[in-house]
């Protein structure tokens, strides 16, 4: 069976093509309407976005997407992945200044693209796994940006949302009869919220979009949401540590494309690193852990230890040292058996939510004014020219 994700694309792609087939035109939009009728909330939910990065998610034809930069100044990247769908908007609206219409999966594009002040969407979220798209979102907008999107409530035969997080068949009817069948994620506004909050979106309001006639089911709901303005931490597991390993090191890796973070499979987002292991030295370790959490290949030489971070969890005192490595060889990539994996290079000005705490603890004592917060520690500076090193500092 193919992957939800998969049987959207493909249909969206005949979809688009049937309507190509047919010379069905692309009417223009006098503002954007977020149920599938005119509710009247139009682009002022979005704010003022004139002069503002947006981006449409799932922009299909790009008409709102034109209308927002024709009529409200904003520049705007219309984001689609189905080919004929973007062949449609293309033909329409190519060369409309400040429109710029790519062809990409959303996710992808976000993970590569610079950050927005204002991301939105009209019925685009429901067609992609909110835990691929919402990390993105996330890390796609800058600290205070802001987040609309409409999704699908209750369907046309009174079907209501799911209560967990999984797709389910809806259809999609062809113009002139037919019907293709796509996935949806039609989920409860609760669970958009929990899963929003998840990755570091505050929920501001949901607002009920109902058809306007009664004896239509049809239901929408419309959720205006921000990114938090600091990036949050999470904590460690509160299991006392085995022995000879309460002494860890956290690699900072940062280069021309960001930073360097993968996510543990308990959901943190977290530097290389881990354990001292016996007889082992502090650059040994960083280099080890390194290479075997991300494939990447390091010289104890190449290893700068800044400082010793003290804290502790549940009466236990941890020791993380801060590393930077200042040279690598390979590309980071997922390693068998490891517990962290999908490693990102994430730009300082819109790291994730959900750091590790030491791994947080460790950056803001390499860049002490990143808008991270955690607890605090201890810090022992070990950078060799500082004279400081004996007395101990809060990171």
């Amino acid at each position: 069976m193919d992957h939800p994700e998969a049987t959207n694309a493909n249909a969206w792609t005949v979809y688009g093509a049937h309507h190509v087939e047919r010379g069905t035109q692309v009417p223009d939009v006098k503002e954007i309407s977020w149920g599938f009728w005119p509710d009247g909330r139009a682009a002022d939910v979005l704010g003022d976005v004139r002069g503002r990065r947006v981006a449409d998610l799932g922009s299909g034809l790009g008409r709102h997407a034109a209308h927002l930069a024709l009529a409200h100044g904003a520049v705007v990247d219309a984001v689609e992945a189905s080919p004929t769908q973007h062949e449609r908007a293309a033909a329409r609206y190519a060369g409309v200044p400040g429109l710029r219409l790519v062809l990409a999966d959303a996710v992808d594009h976000l993970r590569r693209a610079d950050p927005y002040e204002v991301i939105y969407s009209v019925h685009g979220f429901a067609y992609i796994d909110p835990h691929r798209l919402l990390p993105a979102v996330a890390g796609a907008l800058v600290p205070g940006g802001r987040l609309v999107f409409s999704v699908l409530h209750t369907d046309s035969d009174g079907q209501g949302p799911s209560s967990t997080v999984t797709a389910r068949p809806q259809i999609l009817p062809l113009a002139g009869g037919g019907q293709l069948t796509v996935q949806m994620w039609v989920l409860a506004p609760e669970l958009w919220q929990d899963l929003l909050e998840e990755y570091g979106l505050v929920v501001e309001r949901i607002d009920t979009l109902d058809a306007p006639d009664e004896d239509v089911p049809t239901s929408c709901r419309l959720f205006h949401v921000r990114r938090r303005t600091r990036v949050t931490s999470r904590n460690r597991t509160a299991d006392p540590p085995p022995p000879n390993t309460a002494l860890g090191v956290g690699a900072i890796l940062h280069g021309p494309r960001g930073l360097l973070l993968g996510r543990h499979r308990r959901g943190t987002w977290e530097l290389p690193g881990g354990s001292v292991e016996r007889g082992e030295s502090l650059t040994g370790t960083a280099a080890r852990e390194v290479k075997e959490e991300t494939g990447c290949t390091v010289r104890e030489e190449d290893v700068e230890l800044l400082g010793l971070l003290l804290d502790e969890v549940r009466g236990t005192v941890r020791a993380t040292v801060a590393a930077v490595i200042t040279a690598w060889d390979g590309e980071p990539g997922d390693q068998p058996g490891e517990s962290v994996g999908d490693w990102r290079w994430w730009p300082l000005d819109r790291l994730p939510d959900g750091l590790f705490i030491p791994s947080a603890q460790c950056l803001t004592t390499w860049r002490p004014g990143l808008p991270i917060e955690h607890p605090p520690a201890r810090l022992h500076p070990l950078h060799p020219g500082d004279t400081s090193a004996s007395r101990g500092e809060e990171a």
